[in-house]
């Protein structure tokens, strides 16, 4: 299974401009991209909304003396300005905000090749529905690819998610269940495979990690080293270079004819 953002498109110009965008919206100030990096450090704030409001209080708004933070509404509509610029439900064709331009980490080929391997495969994320269907349908191709998206589970690192698509892509979890790989980009996602392993301590469960795509420009060797390190440190079995090579390192064995 995979997280969407930073693992099959690459969100710096979009989903992360916007977090700055909205931040300097309400504050005048614009977030660092180490900051944003810091931020998801922590493991809390896979919410991207919820992450603006976050640095929003860590600036000093709804402190004495300073502007009150936003109305968490006010705050979501102004970051889908952003990030869809125009109805979030509406006609893609007539979007016109930053969700243009996120390049694809991966291509449709790379999923008929799992396929063709034996592998099932879905995708946990916490995208808004309507911009994970996009990049997963209209733009791979992908027919009614297995999906949780924002508001089908709770918030990573909750499990529930990753459990639930587990469940229909490998059949009921224990130990003759095939095993079950997750692939993200952040400490929250290394924490959810954490968590679903204590729920389901007798599925073989594996945490694939990949460095965002910001951090394997040229010149940002050490702070990628350093977000690497903190994925391994959450928990995750392996640090990957990049999306396609995932199947270098999926317990595939001719008993294991499908893991999730």
């Amino acid at each position: 299974m995979f997280d969407i953002d930073g693992v099959i498109r690459d969100v710096g110009a979009s989903y992360r401009r916007a977090i700055v965008e909205t931040v300097h919206r309400f504050s005048g100030r614009r977030p660092e991209p180490a900051a944003i990096d810091a931020l998801k450090a922590e493991g809390r704030w896979n919410n991207d909304w919820e992450a603006s409001l976050e640095l929003l209080r860590r600036g000093g708004l709804g402190q004495p003396g300073q502007s009150p933070l936003p109305a968490f509404a006010d705050l979501v509509a102004v970051f889908n300005g952003f990030y869809f610029g125009g109805d979030p439900d509406g006609d893609p064709s007539a979007w016109r905000g930053f969700i243009g331009q996120e390049p694809l980490l991966v291509e449709r080929p790379f999923f008929e090749v799992l396929s063709a391997a034996g592998v099932a495969w879905g995708f946990v994320s916490g995208a808004e529905p309507p911009s994970a269907r996009f990049v997963l349908e209209a733009r791979l191709g992908l027919a009614d690819p297995p999906l949780i998206a924002m508001g089908d589970a709770p918030d990573k690192p909750d499990p529930t998610g990753l459990l639930r698509l587990a469940h229909v892509l490998a059949g009921p979890l224990g130990p003759e269940a095939p095993p079950v790989a997750y692939l993200g980009d952040t400490v929250a996602d290394v924490l959810t495979v954490q968590r679903a392993r204590e729920q389901q301590p007798g599925q073989r469960f594996l945490s694939l990690a990949v460095a965002p795509p910001h951090l394997q420009q040229p010149g940002r060797e050490a702070e990628r080293c350093r977000y690497e390190a903190q994925l391994l440190a959450a928990g995750a079995d392996a640090v990957i270079p990049s999306t396609d090579r995932v199947a270098e390192h999926l317990p595939l064995t001719p008993r294991d004819s499908q893991p999730g």
